[in-house]
């Protein structure tokens, strides 16, 4: 096989068993991706980030930290962020402030999170606030794209200033639909036009800032009977080829409502995985399938090697290179040197 490792799973507790560790050295994995069970404290968190880098130094750690509702590490020592509405409402009393806000709030999510060593968070949102869709609500930055953009822009440099790249999501935007893609199958029945002049335009003025994109689960059928991580439509011809997106696209979680209903029946995890990165995505992720025991993880393992053995995917050399980009290129602060960090104290204080 080709090398390329596009499967991002998770593990169950806060410490590895002997199957998550066979699941690590597998060589379809190239990520992992933590949840609040997976934490304890700080010590415990950089004991196992560290262990899993024992196992595969390549792997890339994830997590879904983006302030307010989204974070998943919320005590001893780390900072509880806003929801990135605030930013957005600061914007319309002062937006320069907004901005120096908004990097702030970027620089201390990414260097608080390197500091126990996860390498990406899944963030920016970047759909837009339509006032309509609970599951985005008060993640979203603003209903304006304008908006959006320069305080996405803004954060993404805090991260940067931390060593951290950043995922922009839930392209081509989440934030119209009412329907929640965890549990239902979310239509978006716009235009093309309609969709690429307001809420995909985040991705255009961003095309040379993202490092990586999450597509959202969503049918547009004006566009595509099949949701946007699965649509070579969005990811190849409009996301690459039409805004120049040059990053990684990880698929949204399989084991979402919006992601097994594909061609009109249910698929397995393995299956949609596969049509996935044929379509266009360069990593799929599936989450909390570990904790009764991972046998959906090792079926997504086994199904996809298979898939790849009938060659219903290609392994991409590409996707490896865009997966490798994404992990921090230098060391972090321990979190003690954090703490005396100016340039991270006055991020604190400039926070919203």
């Amino acid at each position: 096989m080709d090398p390329h490792a596009p499967v991002v799973l998770d593990v169950a507790g806060t410490t590895l068993t002997a199957d998550d560790k066979r699941r690590l050295a597998h060589p379809l994995t190239g990520g992992l991706i933590l949840f609040a069970r997976n934490w304890q404290d700080r010590l415990q968190l950089t004991e196992l980030t560290c262990e899993i880098k024992a196992i595969r130094p390549d792997v890339l750690i994830c997590v879904d930290h983006e302030g307010g509702r989204v974070q998943r590490f919320r005590t001893d020592g780390f900072t509880q962020l806003p929801p990135m509405r605030v930013l957005g409402e600061l914007w319309m009393k002062d937006a320069l402030t907004a901005t120096d806000a908004a990097t702030a709030t970027g620089h201390v999510l990414g260097a608080e999170l390197r500091a126990c060593g996860v390498d990406l968070s899944f963030t920016p949102v970047l759909d837009l606030d339509h006032g309509g869709s609970n599951v985005i609500g008060d993640r979203a930055f603003h209903r304006d794209a304008r908006v959006a953009t320069l305080l996405a822009k803004s954060l993404m440099h805090g991260l940067l200033l931390s060593g951290m790249h950043n995922c922009g999501k839930h392209f081509p935007g989440h934030g119209f639909v009412k329907a929640d893609s965890h549990v239902d199958v979310p239509i978006d029945k716009r235009s093309l036009k309609a969709i690429l002049s307001d809420d995909a335009k985040p991705y255009e003025w961003l095309s040379t800032s993202l490092a990586s994109v999450m597509p959202a689960h969503v049918v547009y059928p004006k566009v595509d009977a099949l949701p946007a991580g699965f649509s070579p439509r969005w990811l190849k011809d409009i996301l690459r080829m039409q805004l120049g997106f040059t990053g990684a696209i990880f698929s949204d979680d399989l084991s979402m409502e919006g992601a097994r209903h594909i061609n009109g029946g249910q698929v397995s995890y393995a299956e949609a995985a596969a049509v996935g990165l044929s379509a266009g995505c360069d990593m799929v992720l599936l989450c909390n399938q570990s904790l009764d025991g991972g046998s959906a993880v090792d079926a997504l393992l086994d199904g996809l090697g298979n898939a790849h053995a009938q060659g219903l995917w290609q392994a991409n050399p590409d996707s490896e290179a865009r997966r490798l980009a994404l992990l921090p290129q230098t060391a972090p602060f321990t979190w003690d040197e954090l703490m005396h960090s100016p340039v991270y104290q006055r991020a604190l204080e400039r926070l919203p």
